[in-house]
């Protein structure tokens, strides 16, 4: 474990180069059938193993019937996209259905965010091409295809599976949609991320009315897109300010070792079990707002986060160690009696 403290978050300092605010992607949910909050939910039980006054968890696992908090991001830019598009905001309209039926969009994914990008290309009418890594698990690639989506698979590493979605869209005129940001490449990523800030809206909205807010924030991270929509929400809109701590696997401290240089770092690891998380360069937007939001950057070991599933399971909630890995680094951190926790269980069993 390596916890790296920053002197003080310096919000608002620099703007933020995606949306904080969840009211867009909100307007669109309310018309999903689909959609409803995940649960926010009170662990006692857990809280008192741990030490901690109170804990919250946030629970994705059935967000939308994908599994994943992803569900929010990849589909809300699909629609935003072919909404920009095609001038209409009517995305059922024939206006709108032609001009999407032209769209193909494609993104490397680690499995969640290209199942949200299928499932939006498939619900507004355009076509996508998910591209996935040899250790993406094949029932993330069957479940995609179940999405009616093509599913390229490519030899190496995410990152390898990111260059080649990049080369195809520039070779076939496609729509890159990564949830990952560099120089150059930001105005999409970003819309993913404001999908993202749904999740932290629910939260506002269930503390402001049991009028009782958490001192400390676990995010788990991989390229960033998550904890830095989330934390750039908190820092809006929050009505008490929380300690906001990021977590990544030891194998892949992206956004810590970016934040300690000072600028983007790419890092090398082995594989971790931690296969949503495993990311090696961190999103350029991700970093700029988390160098100001965030506390705290802490890493996690594959085994911790192998056990804190083992624990989660124990409460009745199934994950994996990407979607367990934030309660991994609050057992790890240990904040204390006087602290009010909150972890987010990111994705479902199927994630593997």
């Amino acid at each position: 474990m390596t916890i790296f403290n920053l002197p003080s978050h310096k919000s608002g300092t620099e703007p933020r180069q995606f949306r904080v605010a969840a009211d867009r992607p909100l307007a669109m949910l309310k018309q999903c059938p689909v959609y409803t909050p995940t649960p926010l939910m009170r662990l006692p039980s857990l809280a008192a193993d741990l030490g901690v006054a109170e804990l919250f968890c946030k629970d994705e696992s059935q967000r939308m019937r994908l599994g994943s908090f992803k569900a929010l991001g990849g589909a809300f830019a699909v629609a935003q996209m072919i909404s920009d598009a095609s001038d209409e905001t009517d995305l059922l309209s024939e206006k709108a259905r032609d001009v999407a039926e032209g769209m193909t969009f494609i993104t490397a994914s680690a499995g969640n965010h290209g199942l949200s990008v299928a499932a939006g290309a498939r619900v507004f009418g355009a076509r996508a091409v998910i591209v996935l890594c040899s250790s993406v698990p094949e029932g993330f690639a069957n479940r995609i295809r179940a999405l009616e989506a093509e599913v390229v698979r490519v030899d190496g590493t995410y990152e390898d599976s990111v260059a080649h979605a990049i080369s195809a869209a520039s070779a076939y005129g496609w729509y890159l949609l990564a949830d990952g940001s560099w120089e150059g490449y930001t105005e999409r990523p970003a819309l993913v991320m404001e999908g993202y800030t749904v999740l932290a809206e629910e939260c506002r909205t269930e503390f402001a009315a049991g009028g009782q807010w958490p001192s400390h924030v676990f995010l788990q991270a991989g390229v960033g897109g998550l904890a830095a929509a989330v934390a750039g929400h908190i820092r809006e809109f929050w009505a008490e300010q929380p300690q906001i701590i990021v977590v990544e696997p030891e194998a892949a401290p992206c956004l810590m070792e970016s934040v300690k240089a000072e600028q983007m770092t790419r890092v090398d690891g082995s594989v971790s079990n931690m296969g949503r998380l495993d990311c090696k360069d961190a999103s350029l937007i991700a970093y700029l707002s988390l160098r100001q939001d965030a506390d705290t950057f802490i890493t996690v070991s594959d085994h911790d986060a192998l056990a804190a599933v083992a624990t989660l399971a124990k409460h009745g909630i199934a994950s994996t160690p990407s979607g367990a890995a934030s309660l991994a680094a609050l057992k790890n951190l240990a904040p204390g009696m006087s602290s009010r926790c909150m972890f987010i269980v990111t994705e479902g069993p199927e994630g593997d």
